[in-house]
């Protein structure tokens, strides 16, 4: 069935409300000088400010606006998710609402989704208007994304993005994954993710509303999404791998202590007077309790409701 809008475009924001008329009267501009059947789905993120107001005032004058209102503030990944599941057009546009994001982008990443075939388009701010407390930080973390997800983006955080409608219905976002959706979509199997360079605009209102928090939610999100996307439905293959290592290492070494003890005789030391013993032990003891912890995973993982819920692309 064909989806009712060519585009949803999905804004998560947080005391914002200055911004609003002028990104909902950008965006309405864009859209109807290129013809495009579309929708806003604003998702408030418990602002204290009159954003919902504001998102309130812009429904009553143009039908394309729709609203979610959060009682309290969620974070930004659960914004999106919410988009996500309200939105209907068959290429969804994600943008902050601060407008340093800018609509005039839209219609190259929707001609990028529909005529080039990329499941995901991100946008990468080459030239950034952020102070260098940001901007360093930002790059490192970039990099490390890379490294381990082997996604060759340069910007996973940048607001700008695009999807299939398939796509943002395939995943699931929590805590802080919102950094991380190209890397969700292609643990999901959409593999055709692109980039286009975008334009950053400076902050015209309010302030960031990210803290320092993001420095170290950042990367344990990243060992979060690159676990769970390897070895979420087969935990043993990580834990006890590592544990049947770990216990190798320690056993050769103990073996290897009692050959010299018994034969050798290199050391007059009791075994008990000997560092290599405890590290040895240490390794066996390790061993052991990392392929308990994936034994354990493996329960609790037969026993989840989403043991065999995998996407089928085509059924006939």
């Amino acid at each position: 069935m064909a989806a009712p809008y060519q585009i949803s475009i999905v804004v998560p924001l947080y005391n914002e409300v200055e911004s609003l008329p002028e990104l909902h009267q950008w965006i309405t501009t864009v859209m109807q000088a290129h013809g495009f059947s579309y929708e806003v789905v604003f998702v408030d993120d418990g602002s204290k400010d009159g954003s919902w107001k504001a998102v309130e005032e812009l429904q009553a004058r143009d039908p394309n606006v729709k609203g979610i209102k959060f009682q309290r503030n969620y974070g930004k990944s659960a914004a999106l998710q919410k988009g996500f599941e309200k939105a209907s057009g068959s290429v969804v546009i994600t943008m902050d609402a601060d407008l340093q994001d800018s609509p005039d982008e839209i219609p190259e990443l929707y001609r990028m989704i529909t005529e080039n075939d990329f499941d995901v388009v991100s946008g990468w701010k080459k030239k950034r208007y952020d102070p260098l407390s940001k901007t360093l930080p930002t790059k490192l973390y970039n990099a490390t994304a890379r490294m381990l997800t082997g996604i060759k983006l340069h910007d996973f955080n940048c607001g700008l993005k695009a999807y299939k409608n398939e796509v943002v219905k395939s995943i699931e976002l929590y805590g802080d994954m919102h950094r991380y959706i190209p890397a969700l979509a292609k643990f999901a199997g959409f593999n055709k993710i692109g980039e286009k360079v975008v334009i950053h605009q400076a902050r015209k209102y309010g302030t960031t509303k990210f803290g320092l928090n993001r420095f170290l939610n950042g990367p344990l999100d990243l060992l979060s999404v690159v676990f769970m996307g390897k070895f979420g439905k087969k935990p043993m293959h990580f834990f006890g791998a590592l544990g049947a290592l770990m216990f190798l290492i320690g056993f050769g070494l103990f073996f290897y202590l009692a050959i010299d003890k018994l034969f050798i005789q290199t050391s007059g030391k009791l075994l008990a007077d000997r560092t290599e013993f405890f590290i040895a032990l240490t390794c066996m003891i390790l061993g052991v309790q990392f392929f308990l912890a994936g034994f354990l995973a493996e329960l609790v993982g037969r026993n989840s409701s989403t043991r065999n819920s995998y996407l089928v692309e085509k059924e006939i």
